[in-house]
């Protein structure tokens, strides 16, 4: 199964530190979030993927590319655990990209992609989105995916307060932690949310995503809504994750995520520890 990452977005709520760098660049704690991001694909067994880029996302692609100058000169130094470090990240995956020409909106981004998975199931990971769990996230929908063979996505608890901030399914729990979904409602308000239950920021969609979201008009500011899209197939389930999920969507929450991952350092978390309580 294919991955596609959409990484298109201006990143605005970051501003100004992605004005010249992609928010799917930014550091948390030590690796770009995307890093983080292709990791958990490729510890869902996947390692072919694509990543839907745009205008100023050169950076990714450099990222994710041999660098022969900088691995000559930690050669050359003798800095092997770097050296090791930059030719790991070469070695993750093949990695291919298409530009999404306008920025019109997740499905549109999804759009971008129908060549390249050339009509078989494919996963889906949001450049700005990390997950943490022992079983990762995709990997739990591709083995419900392998058992109903229908579209499936992730979802989690919210506070019924942030329901604005995500697209909220309306859902009948099968067992466990699936769902058969019944609807999705893009950023409700809390009044009007048919539930708590959020979408993650992991799909494994089919291929007939893509006549639903050609059939999907433009909504808010214009974009096509994956999640309007969503709601147009036959049958979607959710899984519930319980893990960890870190939406770098603005500056708070970046920070939060390079403390929680550096409070998983054994060789910094005390210091830190020290640092913080410093300014209570």
């Amino acid at each position: 199964m294919k991955a596609v990452i959409p990484a298109a977005g201006l990143g605005t709520r970051l501003l100004p530190a992605t004005k010249a760098q992609p928010k799917e660049m930014l550091p948390v704690y030590s690796k770009p979030i995307i890093h983080y991001v292709v990791e958990e694909a490729i510890n869902s067994g996947i390692d072919d993927i694509l990543i839907i880029t745009g205008r100023n996302k050169r950076s990714i692609e450099d990222y994710f590319d041999k660098s022969y100058e900088l691995e000559f000169m930690l050669q050359k130094a003798g800095k092997d655990r770097y050296l090791k470090q930059v030719r790991k990240i070469t070695d993750l995956a093949d990695i291919c990209y298409v530009r999404q020409k306008n920025l019109k909106g997740l499905g549109d981004a999804i759009l971008s992609a129908e060549r390249h998975v050339d009509g078989e199931p494919f996963t889906v990971f949001l450049g700005d989105s990390i997950t943490q769990s022992e079983v990762p996230c995709a990997k739990e929908l591709i083995d419900v995916f392998n058992k109903y063979k229908k579209s499936t996505i992730s979802i989690r608890e919210v506070p019924k307060d942030k329901t604005c901030s995500y697209g909220i399914v309306d859902s009948t729990n099968i067992k466990g932690n699936l769902y058969k979904i019944n609807d999705l409602v893009e950023k409700p308000k809390a009044s009007q949310a048919p539930s708590n239950l959020a979408i993650t920021g992991r799909y494994v969609l089919t291929a007939d995503i893509f006549d639903k979201i050609n059939q999907t008009e433009p909504g808010f500011n214009g974009e096509v809504q994956l999640t309007d899209a969503m709601s147009k197939l036959d049958e979607l389930y959710g899984v519930k994750f319980t893990g960890k999920v870190f939406n770098i969507e603005n500056r708070i929450e970046w920070l939060k995520s390079s403390i929680d991952f550096a409070m998983d350092d054994d060789e910094f978390r005390d210091d830190l520890i020290g640092y913080m309580k410093s300014f209570l």
